[in-house]
């Protein structure tokens, strides 16, 4: 039986916003080494490569913003990735209209290739797990729209849910809903009941259905994508999206435009050491930790600390008498807070609202 092939499509958008000051709006935590030695980018398109038991992956196409044009080329050549495109966008528009290209360009680059829609900038550490999850997929892809739910390891608040329903395949559900950011008492209840998963934001899909899925309930997302691409300038791996036709395309999520209407998706429920680093005190949990609960990275000095993350990427950092702390040095930027008000970064960046 042939491998199934699978074109990877890794989303590189991301306003580097949620890890200031590493991360910024020109070089968003994609392109910085998180959770490995590589940026992560690279990781991601080097995890999605090669054969698997059945799964052969083609060369990834990227989706990115327009203004990473050079750091996205550099990055991949030094990583030892040659994508099939790099597909430019001149302004975010979410991943309805990232989903409606990928499946478009897989089109072009092999018609009978199933594509994996992931992003960029998230952590796997268990890659066998995930190819695993990958072939559960692949089984009943031709009739669904697949998407992979991470298995919680507590009541999480920053991620939407998925309950899922009867078993389709080994391993592979029906989605009964799609369930937005809980409080706590809400993912509490989540975790106690059952069958509920963290929406990862990853998907496998056949270009046809998924396209045709959009007529739902957002067809002008994906004509509008169909419009830019187009209208795009092609040079070689790039392509420029028309900048008119894509600034008018509507900003939606896919879940939103095209999973929570449609009765053909699926869901693989997996462990594969997922994260999506969003947040520092997400980094910190993620993070090697000395006896006392301390994260350390670059030339900081503790004393009397604990359960604090120091990373600085050049000055030297003294902390004392500190507990449940974040502090991040990066160029001429400092950020101090508490670990429990990490995702209050985006309130004191400069130049932002």
């Amino acid at each position: 039986m042939p491998p199934v092939k699978i074109l990877p499509v890794i989303m590189s958008g991301g306003s580097g916003t949620r890890l200031w000051p590493l991360s910024t709006e020109a070089r968003p935590k994609q392109f910085h080494e998180l959770g490995a030695d590589r940026p992560m980018i690279v990781e991601t398109a080097r995890r999605l490569s090669g054969s698997h038991g059945g799964v052969e992956f083609l060369a990834p196409v990227i989706v990115a913003n327009a203004a990473h044009e050079d750091l996205v080329q550099s990055q991949l050549a030094e990583g030892g990735v040659r994508p099939a495109a790099i597909v430019l966008e001149p302004a975010g528009r979410n991943t309805a209209a990232t989903a409606a290209l990928a499946a478009m360009i897989a089109q072009e680059v092999d018609p009978h290739a199933y594509v994996l829609l992931a992003p960029a900038d998230h952590v796997v550490t268990k890659p066998a797990a995930f190819m695993a999850a990958i072939r559960a997929a692949a089984s009943i892809v031709a009739e669904r729209i697949v998407t992979f739910g991470i298995t919680p390891t507590g009541p999480e608040t920053g991620y939407g849910y998925i309950l899922q329903g009867e078993e389709l395949q080994p391993g592979v559900h029906a989605i009964v809903a799609f369930k937005e950011k809980p409080d706590l008492p809400e993912a509490e209840r989540y975790l106690r009941e059952g069958g509920y998963s963290w929406n990862s934001g990853v998907f496998l899909f056949a270009p046809a259905m998924l396209l045709e899925e959009f007529s739902i309930g957002a067809a002008d997302i994906r004509d509008g994508a169909a419009e830019a691409l187009r209208g795009a300038a092609r040079s070689n791996a790039f392509i420029h999206l028309d900048a008119p036709a894509f600034t008018r395309v509507r900003s939606e999520a896919i879940d939103r435009a095209v999973m929570e209407k449609t009765s053909r998706g699926a869901v693989v429920p997996c462990d594969i050491g997922w994260a999506d680093i969003g947040s520092w005190a997400e980094f910190w949990r993620l993070s090697a930790r000395d006896g006392q609960g301390n994260a350390v990275q670059g030339p900081a000095i503790l004393l009397d600390c604990a359960n604090s993350l120091v990373r600085t990427d050049g000055v030297q950092v003294s902390v004392i008498g500190a507990e449940d702390l974040i502090v991040v040095a990066s160029g001429n930027s400092v950020l101090i807070m508490p670990r429990s008000r990490a995702q209050e970064v985006k309130k004191v960046i400069p130049g932002k609202e």
